[in-house]
C-alpha cells in the first residue's frame, strides 16, 4: 500500500512540474493564426511564396508541398525547412509516391515502408515549428491517385499505421488525412464520392478517424473550378462544411480542417473576378476558426493543366496575386520548435536536448525537505 502511496504522490509531482510545451502537438486555433497560405511545387519558390502570404499585417502564413518518395534529399529539405524558418512560413508537408510504372497516368499504391521511411527522414530535419504538419497522401478517391483502384480499406490501414509510426518518431507530428476530390462521383473501380469515401475508411478501421490530427479538404469551385463563392454544394469552396460535419457524426469532435488545394481556372473566370471570389471566400465560407490554413492551388505553373490555376504566368506577378498580397491578414504567432546547433570542424550536430531554466527550476522543487517527505513514506 504505501508503494502505491508512493507512485502516485511521484506521478503527481511530474504531472505538475513538466510544463505543458512538452507534451506534443498543440491546437493551432489557441494562437494568433494567419490561414493565408500557398500551394507550391520547388523549394526555390519560398521567397516568393512569403512575399504573397505575409503580406498587408500577415505573418507566419503557410506554405503547401509535396516530397516523393524518390527525392528525400537530406540537404535540399533542410535548406526548406530553415528558409521556412527565416521567411516566417509554416510548412505543411504532403506524402507522395511515384507514378506506378504498370499503370500508365497512375500514382503508386503507397506501401507500409514508404510511411516508416518518411517518419524517419522528416524526423531527421530541423522544423521550424513546434506542430510538423504531414498530410497523408492526395486524393485517393481517383483511382488514378491510388494505382488503379480506389481503396479506402488499404487507405485506412496506411492511415492508421502513419499515425502510430509518425508520432513514435516524435509526438509534434500533425497527422492530416489526405485531401480527397471534391468532385469525384461514385464509379466502381474509378472514383468514390469524398463523403463515402471518409465512412469508408472509418468502417474499415473503426476508430482510425478518432487518431488523426486534422483533415486536408480540396475546396475546389466545383463543377468546371467556376462555381461563385455563393454556391453552397459538396462539390464548391464549402466542401469543407460537409467533412467537417461528417467527421463530427463520426468521432465528436470538431477536426481542424486544411484546405490544402482549391482556385478557379482562369480559362473560365478572370483574374480580377477570381479576386473578388477568394475575398468573399476568406470572408464567409473559410473564415471559421476550424479553418486553419487556406493554401490555393498553385503559385506558379508555366504550362497546362497547372497553369490554368497559377498566381504567377510566365514570369509576371497576375492580377489574382496583386489582390490576394493586399488581403488583410493576421499576425500569426506559432508556437517554434527549440533548436540547438553547436558548429564542430563542419559537423553540424543538431536535435540536443536541453534542460531549460525554467524546467531546472521546476525540478529543484524536489529539494531536501521533499527528500525526508520519500524517506518517510519508505519508512527507510
Amino acid at each position: 500500500m504505501k508503494k502505491l502511496i508512493v507512485y502516485l504522490v511521484i506521478f503527481a509531482l511530474l504531472a505538475v512540474i513538466l510544463p505543458k510545451s512538452l507534451l506534443a502537438i498543440y491546437d493551432p486555433q489557441s494562437v494568433p493564426n494567419n490561414k493565408f497560405g500557398i500551394h507550391i511545387l520547388f523549394p526555390e519558390e519560398i521567397g516568393e511564396a512569403a512575399a504573397l502570404v505575409n503580406s498587408s499585417g500577415g505573418d507566419w502564413g503557410y506554405v503547401t508541398i509535396p516530397i516523393r518518395a524518390s527525392d528525400k534529399n537530406l540537404k535540399k529539405w533542410q535548406t526548406f525547412m530553415d528558409e521556412c524558418k527565416k521567411h516566417h512560413l509554416i510548412p505543411v508537408i504532403r506524402i507522395a509516391t511515384e507514378g506506378d510504372y504498370f499503370i500508365n497516368g497512375s500514382w503508386e499504391i503507397p506501401s507500409k515502408y514508404y510511411v516508416i521511411d518518411f517518419a524517419n527522414f522528416l524526423n531527421s530535419l530541423n522544423w521550424p515549428t513546434k506542430n510538423r504538419y504531414i498530410v497523408i497522401f492526395n486524393e485517393q478517391n481517383r483511382g488514378d491517385e491510388w494505382g488503379g483502384v480506389p481503396d479506402p480499406v488499404a487507405y485506412a490501414d496506411i492511415l492508421n499505421y502513419a499515425v502510430d509510426i509518425f508520432k513514435s518518431r516524435n509526438s509534434n507530428f500533425f497527422i492530416i488525412f489526405g485531401g480527397l476530390d471534391n468532385a469525384a462521383p461514385n464509379v466502381y473501380g474509378q472514383y468514390i464520392n469524398q463523403l463515402d469515401y471518409i465512412r469508408q475508411v472509418e468502417y474499415a478501421i473503426p476508430g482510425v478517424l478518432s487518431k488523426i490530427d486534422g483533415i486536408a479538404v480540396h475546396s475546389y469551385p466545383n463543377p468546371g473550378f467556376s462555381s461563385p463563392p455563393t454556391y453552397q454544394g459538396q462539390n464548391s469552396i464549402h466542401a469543407h462544411n460537409y467533412v467537417k460535419n461528417l467527421l463530427y457524426q463520426i468521432t465528436g469532435k470538431n477536426v481542424p480542417i486544411f484546405i490544402t488545394e482549391t482556385g478557379w481556372s482562369n480559362a473560365s473566370i478572370r483574374y480580377q473576378t477570381q479576386a473578388g471570389y477568394y475575398k468573399t471566400a476568406f470572408e464567409n465560407a473559410w473564415s471559421d476558426s476550424s479553418v486553419i490554413a487556406v493554401t490555393p492551388f498553385l503559385l506558379l505553373a508555366n504550362t497546362e493543366p497547372f497553369g490554368q490555376f497559377s498566381f504567377i504566368k510566365n514570369g509576371t506577378k497576375t492580377e489574382l496575386y496583386k489582390a490576394y498580397q493586399n488581403f488583410d491578414k493576421t499576425k500569426g504567432a506559432p508556437m517554434l520548435e527549440p533548436l540547438i546547433k553547436q558548429q564542430n570542424n563542419n559537423i553540424e550536430i543538431t536535435n540536443i536536448i536541453d534542460f531549460s531554466e525554467k524546467i531546472k527550476k521546476s525540478i529543484d522543487i524536489l529539494d531536501n525537505n521533499a527528500k525526508y517527505f520519500f524517506k518517510w513514506l519508505l519508512n527507510i
